[in-house]
């Protein structure tokens, strides 16, 4: 689409999910749209590499909630299978409790609740009721309280979301709402696995995340033949379809503002002049480092108190020869959920025996290996802001991750290691301004939900909006496509373009015309 001649230049900073959600749908309204992107490529932390003939996701492995995915791209009058095709998993993925004591976890609902009953008596059935109350957080957990922009409580004056927020249990814990419906310590682990990466122990978790529950064992475990990075270059079509114009290689220096309003952003080849920012790049960078601190409205304390979701240790691998007994995921549990969840958010530490996931996507898919061979990828959450993120640490952990997988296999796991990369804080700070370190961004917890995130629009400088795993909804693939969406509603409620013949308005706010009516 050809922007608007009275279109004011919106300058999205960063191509990650958040990033092009919102250059896309801006443009489709409209509006004049660069998108400055500091690496190479797009994706931001799903950005992809090719090395010896495999081909390695960096990021996300998880395709949860296709309906988030489907609605977006619906948007622009497309499909997902306009651009990749989805195959769903069954088993879904594979729990390891130890050697020989393996869970797959089925696709089908009839063998799931199998699976549950013959665990524990009575848990099939009590599956379904889990999954009932799961299914309703989701609908209205996705449908009405994550699109908020959560700028101001009056968003949830409606008595009908009062009524919903009560029935969404925000004030008791995943620990104890797990615990009502199940005792099997296998069954519980599974059913908290999910909230290990939203940022804090099921304890200290909302039992509201038990939509991700319904997320993973009812709406199903996906995947996009030829990796997670064919959702970007999908996104990537429908942004420059709508005529936004992507440029790499640009690093941010600074954000320059007047009179209370970014003028533009600077890089080093001089100042891009822009009417409106989106910065979809760390929040915390963009705040603490490219504004003047009289711009800035959070804290360094402040930011020091937030709690992060975790960081990761990644290893990509590749072997020359295929694997036993994996499935595409595999989450290796056979070491204590509890100790190594207490060492991530409770006693920040180095874990002594962390749990890990191994993703085999050449299970499945025969594009990212070559012949014959496997490509693996290798995930230790780990607490963000730890010192010590030495190769001798990272080998340290690659090694105790290779015993057992070879325990788990009976096969010489690494003596087939033909290709191996390594990936962690120091990492994730180098190529994402990652503040301490974080993989994830904001935890989901009580007192960084909605209104109390980081606003998307800063209170300081008027036309500059925030978007991504740092502000609302919060962390995760779908809920940075879902955060793009809404903070470009907010740049089109706050400044609309004019219509020919109509008067200018004279500020932000001038326009109240929701973003979904539109």
């Amino acid at each position: 689409m050809s922007p608007s001649a009275s279109a004011p230049e919106v300058v999205v900073i960063g191509a990650g999910f958040a990033g092009l959600a919102a250059a896309a749908c801006l443009a489709q309204r409209g509006y004049s749209v660069t998108v400055l992107e500091k690496n190479d490529g797009p994706g931001g932390r799903a950005r992809v590499f090719e090395a010896q003939g495999f081909t390695f996701d960096m990021g996300p492995s998880w395709y949860w909630m296709p309906d988030v995915f489907e609605q977006f791209f619906a948007r622009f009058g497309h499909r997902p299978g306009d651009f990749y095709e989805l195959v769903r998993l069954d088993p879904s993925y594979q729990v390891i409790f130890g050697p020989g004591d393996v869970l797959p976890v089925p696709a089908a609902m009839d063998a799931l609740r199998r699976t549950f009953e013959q665990l524990e008596p009575g848990a099939g059935a009590r599956l379904d009721a889990f999954l009932a109350q799961a299914g309703y957080k989701y609908e209205v957990g996705m449908g009405k309280f994550v699109t908020k922009p959560g700028r101001s409580v009056r968003e949830f004056a409606d008595p009908r979301l009062l009524v919903d927020a009560v029935r969404l249990d925000l004030l008791s814990n995943m620990r104890k709402h797990v615990g009502r419906y199940f005792r099997h310590p296998k069954l519980v682990e599974l059913m908290e696995f999910p909230v290990l990466f939203l940022g804090a122990t099921p304890q200290n978790t909302p039992a509201l995340y038990s939509l991700m529950n319904y997320a993973d064992l009812a709406l199903g475990t996906w995947y996009p033949l030829g990796g997670m990075h064919e959702i970007v270059k999908a996104m990537v079509r429908v942004a420059e379809e709508q005529g936004v114009r992507i440029e790499y290689n640009q690093e941010i220096e600074a954000i320059e503002v007047a009179n209370g309003r970014a003028t533009g952003v600077r890089t080093a080849a001089g100042l891009r002049p822009a009417g409106i920012v989106v910065a979809g790049a760390d929040y915390h960078h963009v705040e603490q480092h490219l504004l003047a601190p009289e711009h800035r409205h959070y804290s360094p304390k402040y930011w020091d108190t937030r709690t992060m979701a975790p960081s990761s240790l990644l290893f990509y691998v590749g072997l020359k020869h295929k694997l036993q007994n994996v499935e595409h995921h595999n989450l290796f549990f056979d070491e204590d959920f509890n100790q190594h969840a207490h060492e991530i958010y409770e006693a920040p530490r180095w874990p002594a025996k962390p749990l890990f996931y191994a993703c085999v996507p050449s299970v499945t898919d025969a594009s990212v290996a070559p012949a014959g061979q496997e490509n693996l990828f290798l995930l230790i959450p780990v607490a963000p802001g730890l010192s010590g993120d030495d190769e001798a640490t990272r080998q340290r952990y690659f090694d105790m991750v290779m015993t057992r997988l070879e325990r788990h296999t009976g096969q010489p796991v690494r003596d087939w290691v033909i290709y191996q990369r390594s990936y962690a804080h120091r990492d994730f700070k180098a190529d994402y301004h990652a503040f301490k370190g974080n993989a994830y961004g904001l935890a989901n917890t009580l007192r960084q939900t909605a209104i109390l995130k980081p606003t998307l629009k800063s209170p300081k400088v008027d036309n500059l909006y925030f978007t991504g795993q740092l502000t609302v909804p919060g962390p995760g693939v779908p809920p940075s496509l879902i955060s793009g969406q809404v903070v470009a509603g907010e740049v089109e409620k706050e400044f609309p373009i004019p219509k020919p013949g109509a008067a200018t308005p004279t500020g932000a706010g001038a326009h109240n015309v929701s973003y979904s009516q539109r």
